[in-house]
């Protein structure tokens, strides 16, 4: 969840507008629902949510790392991170203002979700893309691209929803189908109905080969005194 940050000197970082909000939301989300939730989690203003375990990472290359360390323990893989595109070789110290235009060197960054998405089994893999046009075709190419599950896709840029937004509106692929997920948080109750439970069993037998073990919204914990199996969801 979050931005990653890379290091531009020991003073500057180059990054991105993500506050971290929808990453935390789904974490608090599958935590209510039952889930054993870690939240790898770039730099926010947020506190982790209450049964949820943390990791927290600055830049890509961390956050790369600490995904691979816990996906293996993972039934499901939800990247809501706003993860760097590119990364560049930090100055040792503070760079001067020259009065001239200044060239930056910048490197692709390891790609997290793709590497998920590769594993043998892969978790059931979700990825989110945050787009300026074109949205539906953007979701669908990422979602065949990189061999995903499922993709969660919002128009950033727009009034009410996208950045810093408390409530957002997402448009959700899968194959073959997708929905539109309104900014209405009165009608939550009424999407769980309709296709979230329904997609719940999709993704329950995707993962546990028909088990009634529950995945999105709903999956059992594990407690001492029942036999029942908790997901392990990575966010």
């Amino acid at each position: 969840a979050g931005p990653t940050q890379e290091a531009l000197d020991p003073v500057r970082v180059i990054t991105n507008r993500s506050s971290g909000k929808m990453g935390y939301a789904v974490a608090r989300a599958a935590s209510a629902a039952g889930a054993a939730v870690c939240l790898v989690s770039g730099p926010t203003q947020l506190d982790a949510p209450g049964g949820v375990r943390r990791v927290s990472v600055t830049s890509a290359a961390e956050m790369y790392a600490a995904v691979m360390a816990e996906v293996g323990n993972c039934d499901i893989f939800i990247a809501t991170a706003a993860v760097a595109d590119y990364t560049l070789e930090a100055a040792e110290h503070k760079v001067k203002k020259q009065g001239s235009n200044m060239v930056l060197t910048l490197v692709p960054t390891l790609d997290i979700l793709a590497a998920v998405a590769a594993r043998t089994p892969p978790p059931f893999t979700v990825g989110f893309a945050a787009e300026t046009r074109d949205l539906l075709g953007y979701a669908r190419d990422k979602l065949e691209r990189k061999r995903l599950d499922l993709v969660a896709a919002n128009l950033v840029g727009v009034t009410g929803t996208g950045f810093d937004a408390d409530d957002n509106e997402l448009h959700v692929v899968w194959r073959p189908r997708n929905r539109v997920l309104k900014c209405d948080p009165q009608k939550v109750g009424s999407w769980r109905r309709r296709w979230i439970l329904p997609l719940n069993r999709w993704i329950g037998a995707r993962c546990w080969r028909g088990s009634p073990a529950a995945a999105w919204w709903r999956c059992s914990r594990d407690r001492p005194e029942s036999s029942s199996r908790a997901s392990q969801w990575c966010l």
